[in-house]
């Protein structure tokens, strides 16, 4: 049980948590042990991502006063939330642990400012991180260079092959 003091503590850093999170993913974790809790959360670490199992009546008072107060009624049961920075990288990771481990259910969510609903979560999951985007655009670029590139060299060495008015060979009289 938590004093008073604890509380407002507690308040104090989950109101901030949320506030400072651009990607904050709720789930339901009844049912996993603590290995796999550990072994989540240190998934999630290697990608700045912190993982956190929350107390849900004080948690709901701190949302109140947050932009992510929208989540409050995903706040039932055994609930822990993932805050970090890439929603796309937080989500992933949760729905791939969550195929692995049928304990871990994904409720919703919140992406900068605007709340998922559970199909919404896994379809930021299937999205392409910044980096994976990045590398499509200039595997794209690459291409069209490489075909362009391509094209012009097959042109000129048939511009090259064909013969000219100075090469053709006169018949001797």
């Amino acid at each position: 049980m938590m004093n008073k003091e604890q509380k407002k503590n507690y308040i104090t850093e989950i109101t901030a948590q949320f506030e400072n999170s651009k990607a904050v993913m709720v789930t339901h974790y009844q049912g996993l042990t603590m290995v796999q809790l550990d072994d989540l959360r240190s998934k999630m670490r290697e990608h700045g991502i912190i993982f956190r199992i929350t107390k849900n009546r004080i948690t709901k008072l701190a949302l109140e006063k947050t932009k992510c107060k929208d989540l409050s009624n995903l706040f039932t049961g055994p609930t822990a939330v993932a805050f970090g920075e890439d929603a796309i990288m937080s989500a992933r990771i949760l729905s791939k642990f969550a195929k692995d481990n049928q304990n871990l259910k994904l409720i919703g969510g919140m992406m900068e400012n605007e709340v998922l609903d559970q199909a919404g979560v896994m379809n930021v999951a299937s999205l392409p991180t910044l980096d994976e985007a990045r590398a499509n655009i200039i595997g794209i670029l690459n291409a069209s260079a490489s075909k362009l590139v391509s094209i012009l060299l097959a042109r000129s060495e048939k511009m090259s092959s064909l013969p000219t008015e100075n090469s053709e060979t006169k018949p001797k009289e």
